[in-house]
């Protein structure tokens, strides 16, 4: 029987995310296959070994994960799915689930995945780097030359509405959407509360769809699921806090469509040089049916209602079935 550690919590801002998900993989791991332990990281980086709903903080962490076949580390966000964590498994020869150092890293900084999509000829929104210095604003052009930020430049560059997020944050905190100059301005500043990297990227009117990947020498592909909003996008209050968001299985879209997302998510993960599991979202635009790709998620959300396992349950691969595939993809 494998001794499988889950490592959750974490210093982020999805903290309590990455409890809601550990617990669904817990719950779903097959307890006739597996003797499985748990470690929670606090939001002070305090590490807890959990027994019997009782905490016992680590002295030795290195030794203590050491002792197990693998460590799954369902953490969202900085210090967990960062690449930061990722390189300690590897520093200190440890097993564990998911992307490596390299595609951990780039997943999470949405400014250089832009670049890498970019690179690889997938089609994304028109976008604006800017990065704030304490009070101080600068746009980073394509030389990575750095220049005062000014509104009009982007104003005239991109179409509102348009979407102002953290480059390293992930469930949607620190998102805003701005739909004219002083919303904008205001969305900028709120994001680099999270973030000293900004994206400022061009609205797509039309359907928010998302693509699980799975695997490490072949790599395949869920359907799609379209998100269905109860707010103007997907944020944090409208994926976690509120019913009326729904997510639809298959989605509302034509197979080739279908087809197409499927074959351009497996693209991007081999972009990032993905190992083990991502979830590729994109924008259908609504009078084109266009495609652009929007990022990479290399530990997406593992609670009851997130997309990555139920899209895979869709095609018959039910949850502890995933988790099984995700542990022999080590």
């Amino acid at each position: 029987m494998k001794k499988i550690c889950v490592i959750y919590g974490g210093i982020s801002t999805e903290n309590e995310v990455s409890q809601m998900s550990a617990k669904s993989v817990i719950d779903n791991l097959n307890k006739e296959k597996y003797e499985i332990h748990k470690i929670y990281i606090d939001k002070d980086g305090k590490w807890y070994k959990i027994k019997d709903d009782k905490k016992e903080e680590l002295d030795n962490i290195i030794k203590e994960l050491k002792s197990y076949d693998c460590v799954f580390p369902v953490l969202h966000g900085k210090g967990g799915e960062d690449g930061t964590i990722q390189g300690m498994f590897e520093m200190f020869n440890i097993p564990y689930v998911g992307c490596g150092v390299f595609a951990s890293s780039a997943g999470m900084d949405k400014v250089y995945t832009k670049i890498l999509f970019e690179k690889a000829g997938l089609n994304q929104t028109p976008y604006v780097y800017i990065k704030a210095k304490g009070e101080e604003f600068f746009i980073v052009n394509d030389d990575f030359e750095e220049e005062k930020l000014d509104l009009e430049k982007i104003i005239s560059k991109l179409k509102f509405p348009m979407f102002v997020k953290p480059s390293n944050s992930g469930s949607s905190v620190g998102v805003r959407r701005a739909t004219n100059k002083e919303e904008l301005q205001l969305s900028i500043q709120y994001a680099s509360k999270y973030d000293d990297k900004i994206l400022v990227e061009q609205g797509i009117i039309g359907k928010e769809v998302e693509c699980a990947v799975l695997g490490k020498e072949k790599i395949v592909a869920s359907t799609v699921g379209e998100i269905q909003s109860a707010e103007t996008f997907y944020s944090y209050d409208a994926k976690y806090n509120m019913p009326e968001s729904k997510t639809v299985i298959p989605a509302q879209i034509s197979e080739d469509i279908i087809e197409e997302i499927r074959k351009l998510a497996i693209r991007a993960f081999k972009t990032i040089d993905g190992k083990g599991l991502s979830r590729v979202d994109f924008f259908v635009e609504e009078k084109t049916n266009k495609v652009y790709i929007n990022e990479i998620n290399t530990m997406p959300g593992f609670t009851k209602i997130s997309m990555y396992p139920k899209l895979f349950e869709a095609v018959g691969i039910l949850y502890p079935e995933l988790l099984d595939k995700l542990i022999e993809a080590i």
